[in-house]
């Protein structure tokens, strides 16, 4: 809808969709793209894969003289559509897309992470959920529901199957619980810092509760709101954007009918170590022009783009999904606040658990942070949860989880992913550590051999000066 209606301004652009289901893809198409020189116009990206895609090349149009263009930027004069001017994007949101001092994209959506709770359960166990989840707080609960009787059901609710607390993006689990813990993770020279104690210390966390059946992962188990809406999960943690996949009544459930149970639904901040600092991850894709020979090509993607900021085309989007709108303009538009004052009127547009998702970013994007962008930046960020799903899996299968195994699981993800090449080239330099006893007497023996020579060059000029000195 968004295309037709700004064919429909401007004729003479024509614009083709090229559909995905997945991110990592697009990633890997525009990387083949620019070695073959057939990039995309525009792009839907994370700024992580920007980074990539500007190593040793400058495909990638900065847009900050495009911003300031009298006649078609921001507030453009020639503009046939109602933009929005660069102060009504959401500050935070446009940070996001800027590095090394220049801004390669700009946000089109933006969602953050929620936990979908059984309110049911939890207080069928005996708990209050309360307004600001702790870590704490899952475990314990979760360690509760994963009780059983004599008869191998589960207590909390009487079926065979029940996987407590099951985490959609172990990646983010990993970088949100660093954030919180104040432990490192990178920086944005490039220097990689995910190998630390406290990384270690919640590897050992989540072994012990996958232990006792109480934690899992959508990669390993399945996606999680198939679980919370058939009964079998208590804390389901995904993005806010797939608020309308959550709840026994929501409107694009996945599981058939006579499997669904009934159950009241809340929504909570993800699990935070300090309930009076919480804080989460700002996420959502962004979007992105390819430098074309054409500069009336580069400007014609800008204004796409641009037109992607609209009213129209936010609003839109934002009824769809769990999403919010990147502008002021959007969310303080009378529109957009009847939108969010209709919460529960219906299951479909305004339904209440994806409402509730939505105002939960609205309320806390304060709150929320990025990871440093640095090429490389997507590899760590695969690191991260892929820990979590290496040691998840591992105690699923009753192997040990000890210092032995989380120094291979160090080593493989260095191995794996590359991320000591990675700390080298973003720091521009790489510790070597102390060197071997051998390195340093075959040095200090060089070291004396160049002193000798060097002497003796010095004695035999001195030498043959002193004889010529003679002779006259």
């Amino acid at each position: 809808q968004a295309i037709a209606d700004f064919e429909a301004l401007w004729p003479n652009i024509h614009v083709e969709l090229r559909l995905y289901t997945d991110y990592g893809k697009i990633y890997n198409d525009v990387i083949t793209n620019i070695s073959t020189n057939t990039t995309p116009n525009v792009c839907i990206t994370y700024p992580d894969h920007i980074a990539t895609y500007l190593t040793g090349s400058n495909c990638v149009v900065p847009l900050d003289s495009l911003f300031a263009d009298e006649t078609y930027g921001f507030s453009g004069t020639e503009l046939r559509f109602d933009a929005p001017t660069k102060e009504e994007m959401i500050p935070q949101f446009l940070a996001e897309c800027a590095f090394d001092g220049k801004h390669y994209a700009v946000p089109f959506m933006r969602s953050t992470e929620a936990c979908y709770i059984n309110k049911t359960y939890v207080e069928a166990l005996g708990y209050t959920v309360p307004e600001i989840l702790t870590w704490d707080f899952i475990w314990e609960v979760s360690e509760a529901a994963a009780q059983k009787d004599e008869n191998g059901n589960y207590l909390v609710n009487g079926q065979k199957v029940m996987l407590p607390f099951i985490y959609k993006s172990t990646d983010n689990m990993m970088i949100q619980y660093l954030k919180q813990a104040g432990a490192g993770y990178s920086d944005k020279n490039g220097n990689i810092l995910i190998f630390n104690d406290t990384t270690k210390d919640f590897l050992y966390t989540v072994a012990e509760h996958t232990k006792s059946g109480a934690f899992s992962t959508f990669k390993i188990s399945g996606y999680p709101a198939n679980f919370l809406n058939a009964g079998q999960c208590v804390f389901a943690v995904d993005s806010t954007a797939g608020a309308t996949w959550m709840g026994s009544e929501a409107p694009l459930c996945d599981i058939s009918e006579d499997k669904l149970v009934s159950f009241e639904t809340e929504v909570r901040m993800l699990p935070q170590l300090d309930p009076d600092n919480p804080q989460m991850i700002s996420q959502g894709p962004s979007v992105c022009i390819f430098n074309k020979e054409n500069p009336q090509e580069v400007l014609a993607s800008w204004l796409f783009v641009q037109y992607l900021l609209t009213n129209e085309v936010q609003i839109a989007y934002s009824q769809t999904e769990g999403y919010v709108p990147v502008t002021k303009k959007a969310q303080n538009s009378a529109e957009y606040e009847e939108y969010l004052n209709r919460s529960g009127e219906d299951n479909e547009l305004h339904y209440e658990v994806k409402m509730e998702a939505t105002k939960l970013l609205l309320s806390y994007v304060d709150k929320t942070f990025v990871t440093p962008v640095f090429n490389g930046s997507t590899s760590l960020r695969n690191a991260a949860g892929q820990m979590i799903e290496e040691v998840t899996k591992a105690t699923r299968r009753k192997k040990t989880v000890d210092e032995a195994f989380m120094s291979k699981l160090y080593e493989d993800m260095n191995s794996l992913y590359r991320l000591d090449q990675i700390s080298a080239e973003g720091s521009g330099k790489k510790e070597l550590g102390k060197l071997p006893g051998t390195a340093v007497i075959l040095l200090t023996s060089l070291a004396v051999v160049w002193c000798l020579m060097g002497a003796y060059v010095i004695f035999e000029a001195v030498k043959k000066k002193r004889k010529s000195e003679k002779k006259h």
